[in-house]
C-alpha cells in the first residue's frame, strides 16, 4: 500500500474554483511507496512549466500529506 502523497488544490481566490470551471472542492492526489519517491515527484512538480510562457506560474497549493496504515 502507497503511504506517502501529494495534494493539489486551487489557492482560495484563484478563478478556476469558480462553479462553472473546477468548482471550490477541486483537488488531485497521487501516492508514492515511500518518502523518497514523494519527495524527488514534489520537487519536479514545483519545476517552472516548460510549455508556459516566461514568468507564467501554475497557482496551485502542493502539500504532502500521509495515509495512516
Amino acid at each position: 500500500m502507497k503511504k506517502f502523497g501529494i495534494r493539489g488544490r486551487l489557492p482560495p481566490g484563484d478563478p478556476m474554483r469558480a462553479g462553472h470551471l473546477l468548482g471550490e472542492s477541486w483537488e488531485w492526489t497521487r501516492w508514492y511507496a515511500n518518502e523518497a519517491e514523494r519527495d524527488a515527484a514534489l520537487v519536479e512538480l514545483n519545476r517552472p512549466f516548460t510549455y508556459y510562457r516566461c514568468g507564467d506560474r501554475p497557482s496551485l497549493v502542493l502539500s504532502k500529506i500521509e495515509q495512516n496504515a
